[in-house]
């Protein structure tokens, strides 16, 4: 859950963090850390994160340069491990207006003009602002023609 690397990291150094919808964590629009969840409510879930914890920016790739950043201040992965333990426990046992009230608080893309691909509730693609979530936790974006869809899935970038 990204608002748990989110709390995670900022227990770690003094940085502020934001969630890109639905599973990217932002430092500085650009993306710390990665979030993967297979799940069959309310019997298991995996969690997978990738939180770039050390590497320096000349480091990464040249085409990942502009978009990746790392969480750097020291902190290794037995510290980064321990304060993620605690930040999901918490978030694991919060209520869905809670969860709700924390991504709004993060939320690195509403009021932002973004496009879509492949979000098979809402067509295959599209453009528009975004204005939130709702209370299934599906990003709300509002067309240029006034329409305001609900996407469930599908990749989400700002649009140029």
């Amino acid at each position: 859950m990204p608002l748990a690397v989110c709390e995670a990291a900022e227990a770690l150094a003094p940085v502020e963090c934001q969630v890109k919808w639905p599973n990217d964590v932002w430092l500085g629009e650009r993306k710390l850390a990665g979030i993967l969840i297979e799940a069959r409510p309310p019997e298991w879930a995996i969690i997978g994160v990738g939180l770039n914890l050390s590497i320096p920016d000349d480091s990464f790739p040249d085409d990942l340069r502009w978009s990746a950043t790392s969480l750097g201040h020291g902190v290794d992965a037995i510290g980064a491990l321990d304060a993620l333990r605690v930040a999901l426990g918490r978030w694991t046992a919060a209520e869905p207006e809670e969860v709700v009230a924390g991504f709004d608080a993060r939320d690195a893309l509403r009021g932002r003009k973004v496009a879509w691909e492949a979000a098979a509730d809402a067509g295959n693609h599209g453009e528009g602002v975004a204005d939130g979530i709702d209370d299934r936790g599906n990003l709300v974006v509002i067309t240029d023609a006034g329409d305001r869809l609900s996407l469930g899935a599908g990749e989400v970038s700002l649009a140029l």
